[in-house]
């Protein structure tokens, strides 16, 4: 798409896409390749750009915005997102355009500096109930942290009800067709992008939807994928469904135990912490052998868990492979509250269990005890020790003060 694009009558689309690539930011797969969303206003007071495009596509970016208005036109420049795929192409704008103001989030400040290699920038940072009247204009600025960066915030248009949400309620799925009434079927890739880049965030999600609960919304302008123009708060509704804790079962906490064995010795350890949490009736307790799940079930019932243990061998000096993959899946949780633990028998060096640990704890999970280590078979004396560290674990998830070290 080499024309910008009208959004409505005042709003253009002068973003770029990149139907090439397939693997973005390492752990997202992009099938449908992907766009890098900008936008800008005509007002009679002026020009305002939400975003940039990411560097290697800036041509492109600056053509379309030569064939709207002039760079003297450019009074404010809105950046939602300071990731190099959304300001790649700001050094360079404001290189054209010295004379615009920059808007930013306050968490941003560091950044824009480092990102545009000046200390000459005029800028301003804002955040929910600041206003910028331009034209006929009037643009509310409403604060999003963590959305999935600290310094993300939103925007919106009064006048227009338009929403620039931001990477949220964004997709990586390239269509030239651009809006989501006109593309094919997005759908797997709008739940795809939230599972991988929103689902960690889940508190701040709903923190940003109560802001946007208040604002009549016709148009959400994102910075990835297809604009939503048809029905917004189907979407809006998507993101709260998932979005809404689960960590519950008829009013009972949910105690996830993971693990992978080689003599049997870890899960027979495994069944008895498993017995010592379900001695709490107000807990519930599940056990999964980790070589029989693929990673959707281990992100599903990860997600369901307020408390996770995880039980290996040491095989090699190192971890086994299912367990890390489970530990790669954490990555796309929202950890806050979330209790973790570990154990496992093993026969010579016995690494694993302080492996697995510390990668809970730079998880940010809350790992209240120490890890169970037990030799080679375990004894009766020792699966009862199993036992009371089920038990003592799911007393600490059901609320019981210890003090967690880190």
């Amino acid at each position: 798409m080499s024309n910008a694009v009208r959004v409505s009558e005042d709003l253009y689309y002068i973003g770029v896409n990149d139907p090439d690539i397939r693997t973005f930011d390492i752990i997202m797969k992009t099938a449908n390749g992907t766009t890098y969303n900008s936008y800008l206003l005509k007002t009679d007071d002026g020009v305002v750009i939400f975003d940039t495009v990411k560097k290697e596509f800036e041509e492109e970016f600056f053509k379309k915005i030569e064939s709207l208005c002039s760079y003297s036109d450019i009074k404010y420049i809105i950046m939602h997102h300071l990731e190099p795929d959304h300001s790649g192409a700001l050094p360079e704008l404001t290189k054209r355009v010295p004379h615009a103001k920059v808007f930013i989030s306050p968490m941003a400040q560091p950044m824009l500096k480092s990102i545009a290699k000046t200390d000459n920038m005029d800028f301003e940072t804002v955040w929910t109930n600041k206003e910028l009247k331009i034209g006929s204009k009037t643009i509310k600025f409403l604060s999003t942290p963590n959305l999935h960066w600290p310094e993300t915030m939103s925007s919106y248009i009064e006048e227009d009800k338009i929403l620039f949400s931001g990477d949220v309620f964004g997709s990586h799925y390239y269509d030239n067709r651009l809006f989501d009434d006109l593309v094919g079927d997005f759908d797997y890739a709008f739940k795809y992008y939230y599972d991988h880049i929103m689902r960690p965030f889940k508190s701040d999600v709903i923190n940003a939807l109560n802001l946007y609960d208040d604002l009549e919304i016709e148009k959400i302008c994102n910075l990835h994928g297809p604009i939503i123009r048809d029905n917004p708060s189907k979407y809006i509704q998507r993101y709260r469904e998932w979005s809404t804790k689960t960590d519950r079962l008829h009013g009972k906490k949910i105690i996830s135990i993971f693990y992978v064995t080689s003599y049997k010795n870890t899960k027979d350890m495994a069944h008895n912490i498993y017995e010592g949490v379900e001695a709490d009736e107000n807990l519930i307790a599940n056990i999964y052998d980790l070589t029989a799940l693929d990673e959707q079930n281990m992100i599903a019932i990860l997600e369901e868990s307020t408390g996770i243990l995880i039980g290996a061998p040491t095989i090699n000096s190192d971890v086994p492979k299912p367990v890390w993959d489970l530990l790669s899946c954490m990555m796309v949780l929202e950890k806050k509250g979330k209790f973790g633990g570990c154990f496992g028998s093993y026969g010579w060096s016995g690494e694993a269990v302080e492996m697995m640990n510390s990668r809970l704890k730079a998880l940010k999970f809350r790992v209240p005890l120490a890890p169970m280590k037990i030799k080679l078979i375990p004894t009766k004396e020792e699966l009862f020790e199993c036992y009371k560290y089920g038990v003592e674990f799911g007393e600490i998830v059901n609320g019981k003060m210890v003090e967690i070290t880190l």
